[in-house]
């Protein structure tokens, strides 16, 4: 194949055909009940009055999502959607019961691996959103696998070109760069569209996981955490809350302490079911585990797992305080929403108890060299939005969604767009900026300090001392994150870490700055 083959093959997906659905049921009136819901949303629809009735339409064609009830004669939906998964496993199934059988749903959910259940009778909106939202992850997994693919073709052409010619090599080596680099900004951008998708459903929450997710990369950064480790914590900021999309509307506009015991329980779920989630996408299993763990505490009263100190990944400490910092301030978390001086000090009184002690000193202290340093701001509208001109803030559409991130300098581009919503909403954008900006007014990199060589050794958790310097990140046995370098380690880690080691059985390979041996 040809250079310029290669430099043409398009990482744009072909246009989607209209989804299409299998409705089983042995009762019609529920099947044409379900088609008068769905055939407005432009799906193609197909239904079966029986399990066996289903699999034979699924040989025929196969569909991209199945609404199938649990009792009915003969095979039940529990072992209907088990065959389901074993012979298209790619294809959604959602469970639809009308009686109070946990053991069925149970074995539904083990067997069927179902994406979710609704009851009957059930709520119209609910049941669309849950489709969709099956509907967008299968798209999610399916636009991964094809890029991936893409890229594995790529390199396959790249191959097959003549090796004893340097400029072809270069040339292909250059668009195998260029096709990695669409790979992974594809990848973030459906990322950060499926946190958009997130906080549409939660409404006022709108901004909330981009929040956090800036904060804890920020923190991450300042705690010495590597690329790689920062992405990950931002991939996590971003979709920690993908576990709640099939919460109810009522316990997501409803402050945590003011849930009833039972609604708590359901609300707790949702950083197991995040992970739960994710784990179909290998680039995020990482990702993944911080989500399962950001709600765990210092003193192991968290949850889900009750996990206790050093035990819990380091990415999930940061990714603790920076979504409560945020949730304080939003009031998801108590009655009433507080002032980001009373949310600093409630994370401060709640520092070893259920923040890291760590983590909070950094937090505390970037807050602190930040405050001086706020950018002095001003709001234009859209008609006065200048090229060059940066964003203070991220600018949010009325209804909720991202429009433009902060830190986002204006080009011609944005401001046309921005105009024409402005015209089509007939109403004025109010727009961040900060005061003074405008064409080249991009801030340069900083210079980075020279890299400063430290002489080290290698010991033992047995051998560590008090006020040793870790001059290397510290991993778990299992690769997360520990204790990244930098940290002085104390009396209370290294009985933590010895603890690790003993219950694991394998010794820690820490490394220490020698001067502090």
């Amino acid at each position: 194949m040809t250079q310029d083959a290669i430099q043409n093959t398009t990482l744009t997906a072909p246009p989607a055909a209209p989804a299409r659905l299998l409705f089983v049921d042995d009762e019609p009136a529920i099947l044409n009940a379900l088609k008068r819901i769905f055939r407005p949303q432009g799906y193609e629809i197909v239904t079966a009055t029986s399990g066996a009735e289903g699999l034979e339409l699924l040989e025929q064609k196969p569909v991209d999502l199945v609404l199938s009830d649990m009792r009915m004669p003969e095979m039940d939906g529990s072992r209907f959607l088990e065959q389901v998964f074993a012979r298209w496993p790619d294809t959604k199934r959602i469970l639809l019961t009308g009686y109070a059988d946990a053991s069925a749903t149970i074995a539904a959910v083990n067997r069927g691996k179902i994406w979710s259940y609704v009851a009957k009778p059930w709520n119209d909106n609910e049941l669309i959103l849950a489709v969709q939202q099956a509907l967008a992850h299968r798209q999610l997994m399916q636009e991964n696998s094809r890029l991936t693919a893409l890229t594995q073709k790529q390199n396959e052409e790249l191959k097959t070109l003549n090796a004893g010619l340097e400029q072809k090599i270069a040339e292909r080596t250059a668009a195998l760069r260029t096709a990695n680099a669409d790979l992974h900004h594809s990848f973030l951008a459906t990322v950060q569209v499926f946190s958009n998708l997130i906080e549409l459903r939660e409404g006022r929450l709108a901004g909330h996981s981009r929040r956090v997710a800036d904060l804890a990369r920020q923190l991450a950064e300042r705690l010495g955490l590597d690329e790689a480790e920062q992405r990950t914590v931002l991939l996590a900021g971003l979709l920690h809350d993908i576990g709640k999309v099939g919460l109810s509307d009522k316990l997501l506009g409803r402050p945590f302490n003011a849930l009833t015991p039972l609604e708590k329980a359901e609300v707790m779920r949702h950083p197991e079911k995040g992970q739960q989630l994710l784990l179909g996408v290998p680039q995020l299993a990482d990702a993944a585990r911080l989500i399962r763990h950001h709600h765990e505490c210092m003193d192991g009263t968290g949850y889900p797992d009750q996990m206790g100190g050093l035990m819990i990944p380091l990415g999930s400490r940061i990714l603790a305080v920076a979504n409560d910092y945020d949730g304080l301030q939003a009031g998801t978390l108590t009655l009433a929403a507080h002032l980001p001086k009373d949310a600093q000090e409630i994370i401060v009184k709640q520092r070893g108890k259920r923040y890291d002690p760590t983590v909070v000193d950094a937090f505390m202290a970037m807050l602190a060299e930040a405050a001086p340093k706020q950018e002095i701001e001003v709001t234009v509208s859209a008609a006065e939005l200048k090229p060059g001109m940066l964003l203070t803030r991220d600018l949010l559409h009325r209804d909720g969604y991202l429009l433009l991130p902060k830190g986002r300098v204006a080009d011609a581009a944005a401001i046309a767009q921005l105009l024409h919503i402005e015209e089509n909403d007939n109403q004025p954008l109010v727009i961040h900026i900060r005061r003074g900006s405008g064409p080249a007014t991009l801030r340069g990199r900083a210079e980075e300090a020279p890299v400063r060589l430290v002489k080290e050794v290698q010991i033992s958790a047995a051998r560590l001392k008090e006020g040793m310097l870790l001059s290397r990140n510290l991993h778990h046995h299992e690769g997360y994150l520990l204790l990244a370098r930098g940290n002085h380690v104390d009396e209370p880690i290294i009985r933590q870490l010895r603890d690790i080691e003993k219950a694991s059985g394998k010794p820690f390979v820490i490394y220490i700055r020698m001067d502090d041996r």
